[in-house]
């Protein structure tokens, strides 16, 4: 065994410079980032706020669930849904060019596809709250702005997602079609789509399950949806109100991460 040991062969001295250097800069960043922190001051009442908060996630404001006014749990989550549904329909629609557009094999040039990529890349910069924030300037408070956030925000991911799914689909078909007479257009309808179809649509449920999540939050800035309310509760310090608005959003989120989840599995 002793043989063996010393007769293994060691690292070239190159990679292991690397792989220190590796650790090193890594080290170093972390102990930046650690230095930069701001001193961590725990209120005094840090406790008391936390107690407040697990009972009322344990003594939820029942009555807030439904309520013939409409100012209820149920008429927010439906409206957060809504903003979901639509802003993941916005994008799956819009990020469709930009997808064939950022393709690599799609042109025959490197900067077009190029382009694309840094176009979708761009639009990825800004998060949801800045686009809502910027929306709401455009369109005012309200819904719609937070539809609009997020169907111009998701354009970004997924198109960037739709585009590797247009990389990595076999050509053998278009090609094909190619050879017996096909024009572009009917190359596309006949070999492009159907390979890539099933991809773009799970994609896209994995995107509304992300949607869901974000659209609970655009309320705080007034975009609508379940934020509205639950800043205000939180303000107030309702904590049984809290209590069951988090119950309200973690159920939501569960069944539609359930049900996504299922039908991904039989697309893919």
């Amino acid at each position: 065994m002793s043989q063996i040991a010393m007769n293994k062969p060691k690292k070239p001295l190159k990679r292991r410079i690397r792989n220190w250097a590796i650790l090193i800069v890594v080290v170093l960043i972390y102990l930046w980032a650690f230095i930069g922190m701001p001193d961590i001051n725990i209120k005094d009442s840090a406790g008391q706020a936390t107690t407040a908060i697990v009972s009322g996630l344990f003594h939820p404001d029942w009555g807030y669930i439904s309520d013939p006014g409409g100012e209820d749990l149920i008429h927010a989550l439906l409206e957060t849904l809504a903003i979901a549904v639509l802003g993941t329909f916005i994008s799956a629609i819009l990020c469709i060019p930009f997808a064939f557009w950022a393709a690599r094999n799609m042109s025959k040039h490197k900067w077009v596809s190029g382009t694309g990529k840094l176009v979708l890349s761009a639009i990825r910069v800004f998060p949801e709250l800045i686009m809502a924030l910027l929306f709401i300037k455009a369109v005012g408070l309200g819904p719609f702005a937070g539809i609009l956030a997020l169907g111009f925000h998701s354009v970004g991911m997924l198109g960037k997602l739709f585009g590797e799914a247009v990389e990595n689909m076999d050509f053998g078909a278009t090609e094909a079609l190619t050879a017996s007479g096909a024009n572009r257009i009917q190359t596309l309808w006949f070999a492009v789509i159907p390979q890539v179809l099933p991809a773009f649509l799970s994609y896209t449920l994995y995107r509304f399950e992300i949607s869901v999540r974000s659209a609970t939050i655009l309320g705080i800035v007034g975009a609508g949806g379940i934020g509205a309310p639950l800043i205000f509760a939180l303000n107030a310090h309702s904590w049984n109100r809290v209590g069951i608005i988090l119950l309200g959003i973690i159920v939501m989120v569960t069944v539609i991460d359930l049900i996504s989840g299922a039908i991904r599995k039989r697309l893919v």
